[in-house]
């Protein structure tokens, strides 16, 4: 249990500081799309690159690498954050998983009905509002240090993963292009050879992730969104390391205890000594679970570049009002979707179940605790961009939604601090 608290800690942290970074990559994009340098900056993300394998090319212009392609790497690490949640975290056990899953869900559906409600006539944006940005919500809950209840961040916390599950379906069954079948075949066989390296009971990741790149280009093939295959992906990868901890234990300890045994008054090493190292270190590569071990890798190079290149290249918009009014319930469904019905979503579907006694509310946190959540819930930003580019393609209209987005999740942000320090002020007295 120590050992997986030090573990979450370590995940809070750095999702904190990753939020941080996300607002300064936000804040400078907004800037250079509003300077002189506004035309350089779109003509940047526009331009075409293509990679060639064999007789078949990939096209698309820089953003869409980013998006299709970086950000397979980000569903990736969703992918494994979701399987370890599932197999050993908050939603390991019914009684661990029902009151965030009750919460994820309202905070999903509320929010989509509210747009759906407001926009008959163009519905497929529904999945902008439904989106919960854990970096940024973390990255506020750090900033407010020790008087935050650490029990929101893990509710929060386990919140988010349900809610990424639920955008990974909305985006593999709803922003789909026209299915070429002919590929399905090929995405299956290779989905099908990576879980026989599971059940094999394969542990090095070399042959799971040459393979995954073939999956990823076949999905793309497909016209299914490239990024589900990183999710896919995550859920093939092995939880269990070669040997357990005992084992490990015991080895090294063995090792060591040769290692002494044989050392000398020479400034070198022995070939007993080096041989026992070697041992060492073949017992820490097998006993690291590969799912972890991957997660860990890529967590830095997600967090520190993927997520903030997105940010950048995304997130620049020129301010200009008149798109907001061209598109007005199109933006007033996803703000409201955000600001309105994420915290109705997480506090009144949550009440119910506790109400009727489907779940049971965790006692370490209050109503007012799970208010601040809702409300933390409503920062869409980095996945709404995302499914905004998804569900739309005028530009004037992607940028009114942006703006939308930004403001909404700023007034949620203020408004979940604000909620958040009266309730750490009422427990202090």
């Amino acid at each position: 249990m120590v050992k997986y608290m030090a573990t979450f800690q370590n995940y809070i942290s750095k999702e904190s500081l990753s939020g941080i970074i996300l607002f300064c990559a936000t804040v400078f994009a907004v800037l250079v799309a509003n300077s002189s340098w506004g035309d350089a900056y779109y003509n940047l993300w526009h331009m075409p690159l293509g990679i060639a394998l064999g007789d078949s090319t990939i096209t698309m212009d820089l953003t869409h690498w980013i998006d299709d392609g970086l950000m397979s790497i980000f569903f990736l690490m969703v992918g494994l954050e979701i399987k370890r949640e599932l197999v050993c975290g908050e939603l390991s056990s019914v009684q661990k998983a029902s009151f965030p899953v009750v919460a994820a869900i309202g905070g999903m559906l509320i929010p989509a009905l509210i747009y759906v409600g407001l926009n008959t006539n163009n519905p497929l944006g529904f999945g902008i509002p439904m989106a919960t940005d854990i970096a940024f919500a973390l990255g506020i809950l750090m900033l407010l240090g020790k008087r935050v209840n650490p029990a929101i961040k893990l509710f929060l916390v386990a919140l988010a993963v349900v809610d990424d599950l639920g955008a990974v379906l909305v985006v593999a069954v709803v922003y789909t292009n026209e299915i070429n079948s002919i590929y399905f075949l090929h995405a299956g066989l290779t989905y099908a050879i990576l879980w026989i390296f599971n059940l094999a009971g394969v542990k090095k990741l070399g042959p799971y992730l040459i393979l995954g790149i073939f999956l990823w280009v076949f999905i793309h093939s497909i016209g299914i969104h490239a990024t589900i295959a990183g999710v896919l992906l995550a859920f093939v990868i092995p939880i269990h390391g070669k040997i357990d901890e005992k084992s490990f234990v015991a080895n090294t300890q063995h090792s060591l205890k040769e290692f002494e045994r044989t050392s000398n008054s020479k400034q070198t090493l022995s070939h007993d000594q080096i041989d026992a190292l070697e041992n060492i270190a073949y017992n820490y590569d097998n006993v690291q679970n590969p799912l972890v071990k991957l997660e860990h890798n890529l967590h830095n190079f997600s967090a520190f570049f993927i997520m903030p290149l997105f940010a950048f290249s995304n997130a620049g918009v020129l301010i200009d009002m008149s798109t907001i009014s061209t598109h007005f319930m199109i933006v007033l469904g996803v703000v409201l979707g955000l600001l309105i019905g994420k915290p109705i979503g997480v506090v009144g579907f949550t009440y119910l179940a506790v109400k009727f006694k489907w779940v049971a509310k965790p006692s370490e946190i209050s109503w007012s605790d799970i208010v601040a959540v809702g409300f933390l819930a409503g920062i869409g930003f980095t996945m709404s961009i995302f499914i905004t580019h998804l569900a739309f393609e005028d530009e004037s209209l992607i940028a009114a939604v942006k703006l939308g987005v930004f403001f909404a999740s700023f007034i949620a942000a203020v408004i979940g601090v604000i909620l958040i320090m009266i309730s750490a002020k009422k427990r202090r007295a």
